[in-house]
């Protein structure tokens, strides 16, 4: 006769393994499935510290990787992803890399890096030129809306909201 407590630890490891990718898929915005580091990718690839530091949008690779609270993030360079290691908070985007005019209206939509502002050295992305260009109209609005409302979201499931 076999006996079920190995099938049952190794179905138990596997779970716990998976579980800071699950949680992070609530808490930010992240690409499906996982990279090669094992954690789901955030801000579409996008090297966060050049958008931030050099105001452009380049697009990150697997070979610079960090993770940073379960969510994979690519950068251009070695240099880019050490600065990264070195303040996250510096450079992660804001409420989670979701939507901030979604956020502000209590949603977790996508948050397209393509579609992004810089204000006050804070990365915010919106979910498409429409939404971006409404953002445009009420800045300091949409971002105090946003801030007020993502404590209150931020560990909700997005198809609980």
């Amino acid at each position: 006769m076999k006996h079920p407590l190995p099938v049952a630890a190794l179905t138990l490891a596997a779970s716990l393994a998976f579980a800071t990718a699950a949680f992070a898929a609530d808490e930010y915005n992240v690409s499906a499935g996982l990279t090669a580091a094992g954690a789901p990718l955030g801000l579409h690839g996008v090297d966060p510290v050049a958008f931030l530091d050099l105001g452009n949008r380049i697009e990150g690779t697997a070979r610079h990787t960090a993770v940073h609270d379960g969510v994979a993030y690519y950068f251009a360079t070695e240099a880019n992803m050490k600065a990264f290691k070195a303040d996250p908070a510096a450079y992660l985007p804001q409420n989670g890399g979701f939507c901030t005019f979604g956020v502000s209206v209590g949603k977790k939509f996508d948050g397209d890096p393509q579609y992004a502002a810089v204000v006050d050295d804070k990365l915010y992305v919106f979910l498409n030129e429409e939404i971006f260009q409404a953002f445009q109209k009420d800045r300091a609005g949409t971002i105090a809306k946003a801030a007020q409302t993502w404590p209150k979201i931020e560990h909700s499931a997005v198809g609980d909201l």
